[in-house]
């Protein structure tokens, strides 16, 4: 159990690195007062373009490769002594790199220092996917990008790569995929496919509002290459205009 704790702990405090509040501030918003008022990749492409929309996934998505590489060398590795009461969290690794993934979203989500208000955690789960192999990610991008070009809808993509994600791991995991040791198998994958499925309901917590608005048929599309919603030059001025003026008392 101490090594799900830790591992959760690495995860969420790597969950804790805001990329699209960080980018907003250095272009003089708060991303949050914006938009879907979320610090999520989907939010920030619609109101600051393709380009930071970019750069803000592909920062979600290294968090939660990092904090589950960071697992690996910790328990994967013999790189360091471990106490006596690890013994054991090699065999898991697969289960204990989850649980640091699931801390990452769980950070990039609910951040403390940011009243708990980040994004929906789709791009971090795109980082526990691109560390999980390549057929996954293939998987993934198939589902999405069909789902996302015929419909221009981003969340109904994010809703169904968690569905085929969920069904992915299960198919997988009971055809030996996580090498678990045989007497413990079963518990370790029943354990594996509880705390995803915890994921998958915050995912769905998480895009309530769009889900609504899908089933009301009126959910906003996106659209990778449309203007942003907001003048980013415009926002800058003003926040230098603002600093000049503290600066003058």
């Amino acid at each position: 159990m101490t090594e799900r704790i830790i591992c959760l702990a690495i995860g969420y405090i790597c969950g804790l690195i805001q990329t699209g509040f960080i980018v907003g501030k250095i272009k003089g918003i708060d991303i949050r007062d914006y938009g879907s008022k979320n610090a999520g990749t989907t939010n920030v492409l619609r109101t600051m373009g393709a380009k930071y929309g970019i750069i803000v996934f592909i920062g979600d998505a290294l968090k939660c490769i990092l904090a589950v590489e960071i697992v690996f060398l910790l328990f994967g590795m013999d790189l360091v002594p471990l106490p006596a009461v690890f013994d054991g969290a090699k065999d898991i690794i697969r289960l204990l790199q989850l649980y640091a993934a699931a801390g990452t979203i769980l950070g990039h989500n609910y951040p403390c220092y940011m009243k708990f208000r980040g994004g929906k955690g789709i791009a971090a789960t795109a980082g526990f996917v691109i560390s999980m192999g390549p057929v996954f990610v293939l998987l993934g991008v198939v589902t999405f990008f069909t789902t996302f070009f015929i419909t221009n809808y981003v969340s109904l993509g994010s809703i169904l790569v968690y569905i085929g994600l969920f069904i992915e791991i299960v198919i997988f995991g009971e055809n030996g995929f996580f090498h678990f040791p045989e007497e413990i198998n079963r518990a370790c994958l029943n354990e594996f496919y509880i705390v995803f499925a915890f994921l998958f309901v915050i995912a769905m917590v998480r895009h309530r509002e769009n889900i609504k608005r899908l089933l009301k048929h009126c959910e906003r599309k996106t659209y990778i290459f449309g203007k942003p919603e907001i003048d980013l030059d415009a926002a800058e001025k003003e926040k230098n205009i603002e600093s000049k003026e503290d600066e003058n008392g």
